[in-house]
């Protein structure tokens, strides 16, 4: 074929065919659009090209062209072109290289400096020429209007339909859709409705979602799960429940009968390696897009789900300085999330103080003015006299209504055991089910066809297994049911509420008990506290629900001030030896002398370091050129008498020279003089011996000898250096010996 434009200069490069569909769903059913694609291997050999010079990048096939992200095929283009390596690019359409402008000119800039031509179906272009580009860039502009109309479009449609609350997405589980456009009804399944059903009920007795999780655990009730784009007739599969399933029960509107979308918003961003991220973040309820209330029945209402939502909310830990409770802990501070500081408002933190960390505590996380380079708290004080009062407080207010209560913390007990008794007797049934349907399967096959039926004939003996576990733990469970209580059981109950601070106190009472009643009632306990130097009083606001203001006033006893402090001999010990030693060889010397500090730790440098710090002692600074007369250790001083500091101390266990010790344990020091740097020479003097030749001079043995040295009686010097290096010793003046 001929073609003007083309030139021997393109046909010497190669020819690049670009394949690409956006989805793989596309890839998988629109297979005409691959074949055209891959044909255009042919339109390029009619051109001219010969086909080992034919390239086809398909790198790209699934991905979208709406950016340039990902996709390593369009990127290996460019630089092909870029490189001058690419004579054409075939393409079925301009939407296939790119769908937005950014990338088409792009890649018009790097052809038309290349001499590169873009061919699709329509003809043969150059980018160089001004028509040809023209056209070119009309197309790309089109290419991506269409894709914006598409979007357009398609965006139109799911939110119409979505604000009418019939565009059908999935359904967490327990809903399903119904025939009816927008139709949402519940499970046919009543132990899968069941489950859902306790889950709610249940929060409004223990008002956290760990607690539900906890209870489904303890009474061995399975959780149900469905595909996200459940529709009708999917088996359910019951699994071990978790805190984010029972979490999404609780937190779902579509429990509550509402249809919602658009609860999450794109937000893209750059990260740190320049690439585009595109991330979901979840709206506030006020910028829900859509919110149709009552659209379905549902397993609550929607002001009861717009409580559960503050309840759980006000559960999370707070914030550092923001106002919340937080969900009630197992710890005896009674106050834990009420407690407020009396000076700075900050909700006050919990300690455990005593042997057993069983005394409780308040304290004010801010701090006030600095003192000694530390911030003051603005309150610590003990917490068991606060919380009696308190404690008191609120039975005195609840005495009214203690009778009442009591009946019904005896209901909510046998209300919870029903429901789980309810849900065990529905997975009862649901196993019965699923047993009758094995046998039916397994009567249902040819007896001859033994492997099938040996399959069939396992399953069925499983679900015979999982029938009869069930009802053994029904049994159980109902043997363990709470029975109704009595009128004369009530009676009890009632005469029992008379005594209701020895409920209060009862040991089955927990912690936690406790305080969930005291929230109840009460908002917020302010702690303000006045100490003198006699006694200190805890000023206490009581702010009860409804707006009403108790003062209490609690004498807490004043904490005796324990001051940590070093023993004074041992800072006397540490001021002298920081004039001789550094640090290490100080902490050496207080651990031989088992000294500890004032926490009974070991000494270290950097404890001997703190020490002297604290108590402006200076530390020893080492000279290289000692003074006459100066101490030095023995490794100093061997260093400056140019020997062995193990002959120095031998020299000192033999007497030979003094030494002193500062104190027990210390290292001993050398009083460096002339008369000791003389006892160390580099030559024998003339005529003095060595210890053999002595022995034999003065005809007496080799301890005598030494003996009279250390006496002075004999003088002796020791030579440090030549191959007969050692002790000599000056000759007799006068013949000695035995005769």
């Amino acid at each position: 074929m001929s073609e003007p434009k083309i030139t021997t200069g393109h046909l010497r490069r190669a020819a690049v065919v670009y394949v690409r569909q956006s989805t793989m769903a596309q890839l998988s059913r629109n297979r005409e659009s691959t074949a055209r694609q891959y044909d255009l291997v042919a339109r390029a050999t009619e051109l001219g090209w010969p086909r080992s010079a034919v390239r086809v990048i398909d790198d790209d096939l699934g991905v979208s062209a709406a950016a340039a992200t990902d996709r390593t095929g369009f990127a290996e283009l460019a630089a092909q072109v870029g490189l001058g390596q690419v004579g054409i690019v075939l393409a079925l359409e301009v939407s296939r290289l790119a769908r937005n402008n950014a990338d088409w000119y792009r890649l018009l800039d790097l052809a038309g400096m290349a001499d590169t031509l873009i061919a699709d179906a329509d003809g043969i272009y150059h980018p160089g020429l001004f028509n040809d580009r023209m056209l070119l860039g009309m197309k790309g502009t089109m290419s991506e209007a269409e894709l914006h109309i598409l979007r357009a479009r398609l965006d139109g449609g799911i939110r119409s339909k979505a604000a009418r609350g019939e565009l059908r997405r999935g359904l967490p589980v327990g809903l399903v859709w119904g025939d009816a456009d927008g139709e949402i009804r519940r499970h046919p399944d009543a132990a899968v409705t069941g489950v859902l059903a306790a889950i709610f009920e249940r929060f409004t007795v223990c008002g956290s979602v760990r607690g539900v999780w906890l209870w489904l655990r303890e009474q061995g009730l399975k959780f149900p799960l469905q595909p996200t784009a459940y529709l009708r007739g999917t088996d359910i599969t019951w699994v071990e429940p978790t805190y984010h399933a029972v979490h999404n029960v609780l937190t779902h509107p579509a429990y509550a009968g509402a249809y919602v979308f658009g609860k999450t918003r794109q937000r893209r961003s750059i990260d740190p390696d320049g690439q585009l991220r595109v991330r979901r973040h979840k709206l506030p309820q006020g910028e829900w897009e859509v919110l149709i209330k009552d659209h379905h029945r549902g397993f609550i209402d929607w002001d009861t789900f717009q409580g559960n939502q503050i309840r759980i909310a006000a559960n999370t830990r707070p914030q550092a300085h923001r106002p919340g409770t937080g969900a009630v802990r197992e710890g005896c501070a009674l106050l834990q999330g009420l407690a407020t500081c009396g000076t700075c408002g900050r909700k006050l933190a919990v300690y455990y103080d005593g042997p057993a960390k069983t005394t409780p505590g308040y304290y004010c996380t801010g701090t006030g003015q600095l003192v000694e380079g530390r911030g003051t708290r603005h309150l610590r004080v003990g917490g068991a006299g606060i919380d009696t009062a308190v404690a008191e407080a609120f039975l005195a207010a609840l005495q009214p209504t203690a009778l009442q209560a009591c009946l019904a913390a005896a209901q909510h007990l046998e209300d919870g055991h029903d429901a789980a008794l309810t849900q065990w007797r529905r997975q009862v049934e649901q196993a019965r089910y699923q047993a009758g349907r094995a046998e039916r399967r397994y009567r249902a096959v040819d007896p001859d066809n033994r492997l099938v039926a040996h399959g069939l004939e396992t399953e069925w003996n499983q679900a015979l297994q999982s029938l009869a576990d069930a009802q053994a733990a029904l049994a159980r469970r109902e043997a363990a049911r709470p029975k109704t209580l009595t009128p004369q059981e009530k009676s009890t109950i009632l005469a029992l509420g008379d005594d209701l601070p020895g409920v209060w106190s009862a040991p089955t009472t927990t912690d936690k008990d406790r305080k969930q009643l005291l929230r109840s009632l009460l908002d917020e306990v302010n702690i303000g506290v006045h100490r003198d130097h006699t006694e200190g009083r805890a000023a206490l606001l009581l702010r009860w629900k409804g707006g009403t203001i108790t003062e209490l006033s609690v004498p807490i006893k004043r904490t005796p001030v324990n001051r940590l402090r070093t023993d004074e001999d041992t800072i006397d010990l540490v001021r002298r030896l920081a004039a001789h030693y550094p640090d290490p060889v100080i902490a050496h010397i207080l651990n031989r002398q088992d000294r500890r500090t004032a926490r009974g730790l070991s000494f270290t440098a950097s404890r001997v370091q703190s020490l002297r710090h604290h108590y402006e002692i200076a530390c020893h600074t080492p000279t290289d050129d000692p003074q006459e007369a100066e101490l030095l250790t023995v490794t100093d001083a061997a260093k400056h008498l140019r020997l062995a500091p193990s002959t120095l101390h031998r020299w000192l266990a033999d007497g030979f020279i003094a030494g002193e010790q500062l104190t027990p344990g210390a290292p001993w020091r050398i009083r460096l003089t002339d008369d000791i740097r003389a006892l160390f020479v580099d030559d024998t003097p003339d005529g003095w011996l060595a210890m053999l030749e002595a022995t034999l001079a003065y005809g007496v043995s080799r301890q005598t000898i030494m003996q009279r040295v250390k006496r002075g009686e004999l003088q002796a010097v020791h030579v440090r250096t030549g191959r007969r290096k050692g002790l000599r010793i000056a000759p007799p003046t006068t013949q000695e010996g035995l005769f």
